[in-house]
């Protein structure tokens, strides 16, 4: 990979001598040698307002390139636009745009490509969901590295990802692109995944802008309804909500994405509050927030605009500097400007932020793509070991009972289930440029990975839904004459992701009914789930006698899980996000504030628990814990001390586990979570092995808390430190 990095380097340095032999240095701004404020300041002032609004639009481009159509889509695109949507991933197509773009417009200013490279361009790894069940974010930072170097070689200068919206409903399809239901753990993967796509210099050819979306609350949308309004206090907006952005910011993220919903009666895309007191003036942003796809105009049918004229100027002076397809800013914005309703001094602040991440990323020194064959960008071997290590570790063994995994001792297995025979449903939504022919299905990976050890068979036995029961026949006789049945269920790929609620978070009846009937074989029942969202599978686990959650894999997703079978890999993941008993438990999440009554307000028909908590996770080794050590009891806010706890392996196998600490404070002005989660930590554990983890608190950061006014505090008294069962008392006292 080394070698082809070196080569597309020599290249881009080959384009731009031979660009600067055709277009000499003329102006302030073109002088890389010059500071990047210096040159933002010389070019806003040679820009007319047209030039200057135009910076502020984004199109798209790559939906209508096919070589027989009679038009030519770059003819419809204006020399002088600030941003495209770039579906395509042929360098070509974007060089001649970009072309159009400096030679054509007065000035020669660069279009900056956008792309949703949400988890993986071409090599597609793991959804976010199931990163955060790694809890790995060094391995999530490599993938994210991946991402953004096959983004950036086929023409994609900025990715509309990482999505940290905290979410506790799973019935909303959007849980499939963010890290779960905790703040902290959101806030982690954010920092991964900045560092992973924009690395140290954002100019270099294999790094891509990184965007926050979507800024604020999306998470909290109603019933898990996609679009909708959001009832979120101020408390629970800087507790919760805000804390991942706040993280991603400081580790420098280039842009943010505004958010649909309305926020307790004001839009995310209007809300001046958010957008400009907290991004921009209290965390120092400056780079530029982009809207969501049409959320300046869907102001109106959020009734808080009567046109889009309106929706252009309240979005903007909110602080929303780019419009992606409303064409809101581009009929209307200079008008707005010419009325005086939009100041000189917002517009140009606006189209500083645009500017500056243009000459961050190095487009003004290199503005085109070097033209590299597809098989010296993508699925790169290092590219692919990376995808299915993470696929690995994201897999979570949910249950299993009389060690019914690894499988060893079984001359046939029984693979069925409508996951089994599938390639696309395993890459899942979002999968960018994915290919299902770039990965191999669970069948194919099981047969490769046991080898002439065990004889496997296969029936689909039903589809994802529907009423057919006629290949139950086939998958019953099947089970009949193996030793073990491996079922394969789950979602299909749209299941989840954009525009995919759905009211119950059960399986259709049907993936069941195939369960009931394997059961009655008497053989060993291994369930393989595949989904983008934590499911309910209270019906389902009795009858099985281990669970496998692998969430969407990816295109290594195949063969990770099958490694996971054999026991060549121990699985190390544990759950980001709850499961629910049932639907009805939803919300549930595990750091809900203290009850009036803790032994009441229970559900009078199921259990008040989740059937697998937040954090579970199982592994084929047992791991012992020893006691909590502290540095010291007490504490001042100017101190630190260090907790620390030995971890055993007491099993036979190598493995990894990961430490969760969490902090209760029992007692505060402000009412706090039952567990609020500070630190983590994951460590490989061979048989026999003793690893201590340790946790350095800082009273400010990890005892404190904040009011609804976003001030953080913290307050002397008790507080608990929690790992697994184990519990100690720490005093914080006063100064």
């Amino acid at each position: 990979m080394t070698k082809k990095i070196t080569l597309l380097v020599s290249l881009i340095l080959i384009s731009n001598v031979l660009s600067a032999q055709t277009k000499k240095t003329k102006f302030l701004y073109q002088d890389a040698r010059q500071p990047i404020e210096l040159r933002i300041n010389d070019l806003l002032e040679k820009m007319t307002l047209e030039e200057k609004v135009m910076q502020l639009n984004q199109y798209t481009l790559g939906r209508n390139d096919n070589a027989n159509n009679m038009a030519d889509p770059i003819n419809d695109i204006p020399a002088e636009i600030g941003s495209l949507i770039y579906f395509s991933s042929n360098p070509e197509l974007r060089n001649r745009v970009q072309r159009k773009a400096m030679e054509q417009s007065r000035l020669g200013i660069p279009i900056i490509f956008g792309y949703d490279v949400i988890h993986g361009f071409k090599t597609i790894y793991p959804i976010s969901l199931a990163q955060a069940c790694s809890w790995n974010p060094d391995l999530v930072q490599q993938a994210t590295a991946v991402a953004a170097q096959e983004s950036r070689m086929s023409g994609v200068d900025w990715t509309f990802s990482p999505m940290i919206d905290v979410a506790r409903d799973g019935r909303w399809g959007r849980v499939a692109e963010g890290y779960g239901e905790d703040p902290y753990t959101n806030g982690v993967f954010a920092v991964a995944s900045v560092k992973g796509y924009q690395g140290k210099d954002l100019s270099s050819p294999v790094k891509v802008a990184a965007c926050l979306k979507h800024y604020v609350g999306y998470g909290a949308s109603e019933a898990g309804r996609d679009y909708v309004y959001t009832e979120i206090s101020d408390q629970t907006l800087w507790d919760t909500y805000l804390p991942p952005y706040e993280a991603g910011v400081k580790a420098g993220a280039a842009t943010l994405m505004s958010s649909f919903n309305d926020i307790s009666g004001t839009p995310g895309t209007a809300n001046t509050s958010l957008l400009r007191t907290v991004l921009k003036e209290g965390w120092k942003h400056d780079g530029f927030v982009v809207s969501d796809w049409g959320a300046i105009e869907q102001l109106r049918s959020q009734g808080v605009v009567e046109d889009k004229k309106e929706a252009a100027w309240k979005a903007f002076t909110a602080g929303v500097e780019m419009d992606m397809m409303n064409q809101s800013y581009d009929k209307h914005l200079a008008a707005l400007v010419k009325e005086g309703k939009v100041g000189q001094q917002i517009l140009d602040d606006a189209v500083k932020r645009v500017l500056r991440i243009k000459f961050r990323l190095g487009l003004f020194e290199k503005p085109y793509t070097p033209e590299i064959a597809e098989k010296e960008r993508f699925l790169l071997a290092k590219s692919r070991a990376i995808a299915a290590r993470l696929a690995e570790e994201s897999i979570v063994l949910l249950k299993n009972e009389q060690n019914a995994l690894p499988l060893a001792g079984f001359k046939k297995i029984a693979v069925i289930g409508p996951m089994s025979n599938s390639k696309w449903h395993l890459l899942g939504s979002w999968r960018a440029h994915g290919n299902a022919e770039d990965a191999s299905t669970i069948y194919d990976d099981i047969k490769q990975e046991f080898g002439n050890k065990i004889k496997v068979s296969q029936a689909q036995g039903c589809d994802f839904d529907g009423s057919d029961q006629s290949g139950f026949v086939e998958a019953n006789r099947q089970a009949q004459e193996a030793d073990a049945v491996v079922i394969c269920l789950g979602e299909k790929a749209n299941w989840s992701g954009e525009n995919a609620s759905r009211s119950s978070i059960s399986l259709p009846v049907i993936q069941e009914e195939l369960l009931a009937v394997l059961k009655k074989s008497g053989k060993p029942i291994i369930l393989l789930i595949s989904s983008g969202r934590p499911l309910d599978l209270s019906r389902l686990e009795p009858m099985c006698d281990a669970i496998l959650s692998m969430w969407q894999p990816g295109t290594t997703g195949g063969k990770a899980i099958a490694a996971v079978l054999s026991g060549k890999i121990n699985p190390s993941g544990k759950l980001a996000m709850t499961f629910p008993y049932s639907s009805g438990q939803i919300p549930i999440y595990y750091n809900h504030r203290q009850s009036a009554r803790p032994n009441q307000g229970k559900y009078q028909d199921i259990p008040i628990k989740p059937l697998y908590d937040f954090g579970h996770g199982l592994s084929y080794t047992t791991f012992e814990y020893a006691e909590l050590k502290a540095s010291s009891s007490s504490i001042k806010v100017s101190e630190t001390l260090t907790v620390e706890v030995a971890v055993k392996n007491t099993g036979n196998r190598d493995g990894m586990e990961t430490v969760h600490w969490y902090i209760f404070d029992p007692v505060n002005s402000i009412s706090r979570p039952v567990k609020e989660l500070k630190f983590f930590q994951k460590q490989f554990i061979r048989k026999g092995e003793t690893k201590v983890f340790s946790f350095q608190i800082d009273p400010k950061r990890d005892l404190g808390f904040v009011n609804a006014k976003g001030e953080k505090f913290v307050e002397a008294g008790d507080y608990y430190l929690t790992v697994k069962d184990k519990k100690i008392k720490l005093e914080l006292l006063k100064e």
